[in-house]
């Protein structure tokens, strides 16, 4: 069976490529393995978790005025030299542009720590806190140019308990998270998930908790 060659793009300390590290390399028959990981940030841990693993890692910083589609333009070489089939982005703070994105359609996914459409953006866990959400969670979706815009592929979901502060709520996310991601990258793999709009194999139409619960 053809393995699928994936990359990692990553700005911190990189849990979420542990845990596809960990699945690639345990996981018979896994069908993908980590061919490269990427970050923005030289200091990034994730770096030395790709190197601890024996994987391929890159720092690509952005140059002092360097324009997105500059930036964008060397990234893609950089994968497509790597023979990248899919990017997974875990982390990675930097916005990539319509070029990039269109370039890889169908072969580019997020993870976001929201029940999508519900919460995109940043700080999730205390504007849900703010919100009295009683149930919060993680999104897998394809990237569109919009942000947190794309079609949801899947969703994994927690309870938002009363004394939750940012950060409990945060670490029971990532844990969901850190399930959730693999098993939708080995399903990538397999065949039986497709970007088509959110409407085809194993992308459900209506997906579970597309949207968050209020009290």
């Amino acid at each position: 069976m053809a393995v699928l060659n994936v990359a990692v793009l990553v700005s911190g300390r990189g849990s979420n490529l542990q845990a596809l590290l960990d699945r690639a390399a345990v996981a018979a028959g896994a069908g993908f393995r980590i061919a490269l990981v990427v970050s923005d940030q030289p200091g990034a841990a994730a770096l030395e978790r790709a190197a601890t693993a024996g994987v391929s890692a890159v720092a690509i910083e952005p140059e002092a005025e360097e324009r997105r589609a500059a930036f964008d333009a060397r990234l893609s070489l950089v994968l497509e030299r790597a023979g990248v089939e899919l990017i997974c982005l875990a982390g990675f703070m930097r916005i990539l542009g319509p070029g990039f994105v269109d370039r890889w359609r169908g072969r580019l996914i997020n993870i976001h720590p929201s029940l999508l459409p519900a919460y995109p953006g940043l700080d999730t866990h205390a504007r849900v806190l703010r919100d009295g959400v009683r149930r919060h969670g993680c999104t897998v979706h394809w990237v569109r140019s919009e942000v947190d815009a794309g079609p949801v592929i899947a969703q994994a979901a927690v309870p938002v308990r009363p004394d939750d502060d940012p950060a409990s709520l945060a670490a029971r996310v990532l844990a969901a998270e850190h399930g959730l991601y693999p098993e939708v990258v080995a399903a990538i793999a397999a065949g039986r998930l497709s970007d088509t709009e959110g409407v085809g194999p194993g992308v459900p139409a209506q997906p579970t908790m597309s949207s968050a619960e209020k009290k």
